[in-house]
């Protein structure tokens, strides 16, 4: 079962494919709904929160699209995670049980946490850098 939703995955991965793509010219939407097989309309609204979130820097007009907004080593996946919207604050199940109040909610919340946390350390770099490591050998 996978802990993480499929868009906080593409997330990851546009982010992931502009840190690996952008180094002569900001890469675009299209480029990027192109490389991982999504509708353009799918991906902008994620694009912008990464932008409103200070990840992503969205550069407009001919030859625009979009580049990191600090350096590799300094963005984690939990940060796009949460820029996208797709980690809750807290948890969203209304209930008096006590056995989901007291029982389920903090073993769930105990996992999140720990989740949230190894998310904090995964940097763009660390995703980054077996591709660089590949691209360096074939050179």
């Amino acid at each position: 079962m996978p802990f993480l939703p499929r868009k906080g995955i593409l997330a990851i991965a546009a982010v992931v494919d502009i840190a690996l793509n952008d180094r002569e010219r900001p890469v675009s939407a299209k480029t990027l709904a192109v490389r991982h097989g999504l509708p353009p309309r799918h991906l902008e609204p994620v694009l912008q929160a990464l932008v409103r979130d200070g990840i992503l820097k969205g550069i407009r007009g001919p030859g625009g699209g979009y580049e990191l907004a600090a350096e590799p080593r300094e963005i984690t996946a939990e940060q796009i995670l949460r820029a996208a919207e797709l980690i809750d604050e807290g948890p969203s199940v209304q209930s008096n049980s006590p056995l989901v109040v007291d029982i389920v909610l903090p073993a769930v919340a105990h996992a999140e946490k720990a989740l949230s946390e190894a998310l904090g350390r995964i940097t763009i770099e660390d995703m980054v850098r077996p591709v660089d490591r590949r691209r360096a050998a074939n050179t």
